[in-house]
């Protein structure tokens, strides 16, 4: 690491409410030396409500390899960059991982200022029972390609988080539906602004929904794992079911039948399992 180089700090900004912004993170916009920024118009709105005035220069995904070299020239020269997108989490579906990748190649520092996100906002809202997911950010926006993506994600057991732009939306609904069938999707729209919206419905009554209410905002969307049947009980689950309720307090009676109930095996079945147990 270069010992008199700058720091790189990788700073989260507000999704939507200016006040979802940490501490730590304005210090760090106030103290550095520079402020790279997705769009520096946005980021002057956010830096303007809390009084910092740190240089501005712009860095997204039209930038010359040279703006690279640059700012990278400057962190050699001893200062600090603040990298920022214009919502969220740098590098999450916006530009700047150059910018990251460069800085490590040349020995400087690069430090994160974690703070808000739309991923791990929808999926905290989602409620996902495993709490498994992949983020993928935009889907492919032409319908050829969309519909190939969406076919490798068939056995995918996790749930898959997206981005996409309110007039891509129902395109990508109908989409899931051809490719996918009859899928639950997660939406949050509007993440802590005003008329935040985040609900959980089946692909045809999204469809049915934004018939009445066309799409807008900034949406990020979770489609769940598709519901598989469930598996019938291992032979041994139901037997140490009817043990745990008997040393509970239950009678054998009344432990067989709840574990049938609960298992679906037949109570027959597992009176004569039981007594076979407790002769051994």
């Amino acid at each position: 690491m270069v010992e008199t180089a700058g720091v790189l700090y990788v700073v989260a900004t507000p999704i939507g409410n200016l006040e979802d912004i940490t501490l730590r993170a304005l210090r760090v916009l106030r103290e550095v030396h520079l402020i790279a920024a997705e769009d520096t118009r946005v980021t002057r709105k956010l830096l303007s409500h809390y009084d910092i005035h740190a240089p501005l220069t712009s860095l997204h995904e039209y930038s010359p390899p040279a703006k690279i070299e640059q700012l990278v020239r400057r962190l050699l020269g001893g200062e600090c960059v603040a990298l920022v997108t214009d919502a969220g989490t740098p590098t999450l579906s916006d530009p700047g991982s150059a910018l990251i990748r460069r800085a490590r190649e040349q020995g400087i520092a690069v430090m994160c200022v974690p703070g808000a996100s739309a991923v791990t906002a929808a999926v905290s809202l989602a409620g996902l029972p495993d709490g498994r997911f992949v983020f993928d950010g935009f889907p492919p926006r032409k319908s050829r390609e969309r519909h190939a993506y969406l076919q490798s994600l068939a056995g995918e057991q996790r749930a898959v988080v997206w981005f996409e732009a309110p007039h891509r939306v129902v395109d990508l609904l109908k989409d899931v539906q051809q490719v996918l069938g009859e899928r639950e999707i997660f939406v949050a729209r509007e993440l802590t602004k005003q008329f935040e919206e985040a609900r959980q419905a089946t692909v045809s009554e999204w469809l049915s929904h934004f018939e009445q209410t066309p799409p807008r905002g900034e949406f990020t969307l979770i489609l769940l794992p598709a519901r598989e049947q469930a598996s019938p009980p291992c032979a041994e689950e139901p037997l140490q079911m009817i043990e745990h309720l008997v040393a509970d307090g239950m009678s054998d009676k009344e432990a067989i039948r709840e574990a049938a109930n609960r298992s679906g095996v037949p109570r027959r079945e597992l009176y004569a399992r039981w007594l076979e147990r407790k002769g051994k």
